[in-house]
């Protein structure tokens, strides 16, 4: 077998295979055929995103290549617009959606953190201006070699959860819009380490949304406090903590079925959940994606990068400890 100097030297009929299951997230496995002359290697490119990012991007890809789309939007429906954010519409009354949505969570401080988690949930609009909504949760895990972390490859029922949410100013009507949401919910299984606990959770958040350019650019802020109660039934012990954040994200529409944006989110969390002591912060950035599929159906895609952060008594620009390096989200929903 000749090197791959001397095949490259005769650059005539050689042809190159990359390996695409081994080429993201990992090494780049390729084959060279030279005439009848076969050459083997590897090469180590530094692909950044983890290898669940990379499938995510390329489903949706797919998705918006492939569907057609049609002209189904009408104004702004600023509800599942967003990815991690939330806007300011609840949906009309007596409507009623399934949603599910996917979330996976990339890169801690050493080792291998990967978690992908599968929320399904339904959504019911009972009176106007009020939404709720019942979710149930899966996980899977693979942790390896993470700092402070035990080594976990599993997949588990998470949690369940119940949101609601109430619009007290329509944008329609008023100079924005704003409406009220508080989620609460029980995990069985730490949504971080993996590990078994007792878990109990509230989120409440302030959403805000404004047309900044009417039937073409809108823009959303969340304020948002999330307490945390969790129990260690194996020792008995309990802690508490909190975290606050604030949001803005701004989506213009490319097509009267496609909305393109981004989201910017910073996030600080506590020991404790009077906000205490300050255990860490982080500052996200991504783009978000919104297909209507039809006239009943959607598609969200989003991924956040940690742009800035800092654990505390940490000099460093990221905080791994609190937060992951990369976070993404794929969100489908169905209107019956």
């Amino acid at each position: 077998m000749q090197s791959l100097e001397q095949l490259l030297s005769h650059p005539s009929h050689w042809t190159l295979e990359i390996d695409i299951a081994r080429a993201i997230g990992g090494p780049h496995g390729f084959v060279l055929q030279c005439g009848s002359r076969w050459c083997y290697g590897t090469m180590n490119l530094a692909i950044k995103i983890g290898r669940w990012v990379g499938v995510v991007c390329a489903a949706v890809a797919g998705v918006a290549a492939v569907l057609p789309l049609g002209a189904y939007a009408e104004g702004f429906d600023t509800e599942h617009i967003f990815g991690f954010m939330i806007g300011s519409d609840v949906g009309g009354g007596g409507e009623r959606e399934f949603q599910t949505q996917a979330t996976g969570r990339f890169a801690k401080d050493g080792g291998r953190y990967r978690t992908l988690s599968q929320e399904l949930e339904l959504e019911l609009v009972p009176a106007p201006n009020f939404r709720v909504a019942l979710g149930t949760s899966f996980s899977a895990y693979d942790i390896n070699r993470v700092p402070g972390f035990d080594d976990r490859r599993q997949l588990s029922w998470q949690s369940v959860s119940a949101d609601f949410r109430y619009r007290f100013l329509d944008r329609e009507s008023a100079p924005f819009g704003m409406t009220v949401a508080l989620e609460a919910r029980a995990d069985r299984v730490d949504e971080v380490t993996a590990a078994a606990v007792r878990s109990y959770g509230t989120e409440l958040t302030l959403a805000f949304d404004r047309e900044v350019i009417p039937n073409f650019v809108v823009a959303a802020l969340n304020v948002s406090y999330e307490p945390e109660w969790t129990r260690m039934p194996r020792t008995g012990t309990a802690e508490q903590d909190a975290t606050v954040g604030v949001a803005f994200g701004l989506m213009a529409k490319v097509k009267p079925d496609i909305l393109l944006g981004g989201e910017v989110r910073y996030f600080r969390k506590y020991e404790g959940i009077g906000l205490d002591e300050l255990s860490g912060q982080a500052l996200f950035i991504g783009p978000t994606a919104y297909f209507q599929l039809s006239e009943r159906s959607r598609l969200t895609a989003t991924w956040s990068v940690q742009a800035w952060g800092q654990h505390a008594g940490s000099s460093g620009a990221l905080d791994l400890v609190n937060f992951e390096r990369h976070q993404a989200r794929l969100v489908y929903g169905l209107n019956f």
